[in-house]
């Protein structure tokens, strides 16, 4: 079963449709889970004022928290119906991204649940800073959802790197791996490998006329295929489900996603931060930006949050 027992969902309060809490309700009955519902509120003005007292801000604001718990309280009742426990907390801070992060520490939470949305002329999911700082820096995995349903049969992708040699990486793969696998047996979904590789180099087939870059190509693809496969034989993944493409990562994972149709992808990040990330970036923030399903990021184990209670 799943190891997402303590989900944290965090509710979006400019929306009325909350797809998290309902994805979130899918996997705490499907792995008899448990849910809390977070919101981080935050005004400028309530602390800059100098026509308040310290006492009347106070006041406030503990006014303000109390009318968004009651929110946060409607929108649980509908899932604790369902016989699924709910607890609602909410917080005065200005960045919303450490307060979920300081909330999953607190809570001991193995999930973090967020919803994204779509923006309908692109037809591209829209991350916002938060989002992208939960990937970075969360220390538990991290669901980005949309507003769709996750049926029966359905596919779940998990984009590997077989070609690194690092432990770290190698250890990533197996664990996303080993995630989606327990998670299908949750949700009842199907589990596809995808891997992507690099093409020939141009500037190397022009300055080598006699380099064979058609041979090249099919070694490399050999290779990749073998090392994808070994790593499926570990799970007794069939090798239909398994598929080596040419091509980035970022180009390959989105187009493979929808022509399988799939509802979920998953991914490994190392969740660099700071400088290194403004540079390089990360693989998987190039691929997730292009998606149209939602989305699973995960950190190798040993990973710590920058973000401390």
């Amino acid at each position: 079963m799943s190891d997402y027992k303590r989900i944290l969902v965090v509710v979006d309060p400019a929306h009325d449709a909350q797809p998290a809490i309902m994805r979130a309700a899918h996997l705490a009955k499907g792995c008899d889970g448990q849910i809390t519902l977070t919101l981080s509120i935050f005004d400028f003005s309530y602390e800059m004022t100098s026509m308040l007292s310290a006492e009347d801000r106070e006041n406030l604001r503990n006014g303000l928290i109390k009318q968004r718990q009651a929110w946060l309280e409607e929108l649980a009742a509908p899932v604790r119906l369902e016989g699924i426990a709910v607890d609602c907390t909410v917080t005065w801070h200005n960045r919303p991204y450490e307060a979920v992060i300081e909330q999953v520490l607190k809570l001991d939470a193995d999930l973090i649940v967020k919803s994204t949305h779509q923006h309908d002329r692109l037809k591209s999911v829209i991350f916002t800073p938060t989002d992208w700082h939960l990937l970075r820096k969360s220390p538990v995995p991290v669901l980005l959802v949309k507003d769709h349903d996750w049926p029966v049969d359905g596919k779940i992708l998990v984009a590997v790197n077989v070609a690194a040699e690092d432990e770290d990486h190698l250890s990533l793969n197996r664990k996303i791996v080993a995630r989606a696998l327990e998670l299908a047996v949750t949700i009842k979904a199907q589990v596809h490998l995808v891997n992507g590789y690099p093409g020939t180099p141009v500037n190397i087939a022009i300055e080598l006329p006699d380099f064979d870059a058609h041979a090249y190509n099919r070694s490399l693809k050999t290779h990749h295929e073998q090392r994808l496969r070994a790593l499926a034989d570990e799970f007794s993944l069939p090798h239909e489900q398994c598929h080596v493409l040419e091509g980035l990562p970022e180009d390959v994972i989105p187009d493979l996603a929808k022509e399988l149709d799939v509802e979920l992808v998953m991914i490994g990040t190392i969740g660099r931060t700071g400088i290194s990330a403004a540079l390089i970036g990360n693989t998987a923030e190039h691929v997730i930006d292009q998606l149209e399903c939602d989305l699973l990021a995960d950190k190798p184990d040993g990973f710590e949050s920058p973000v401390k209670i």
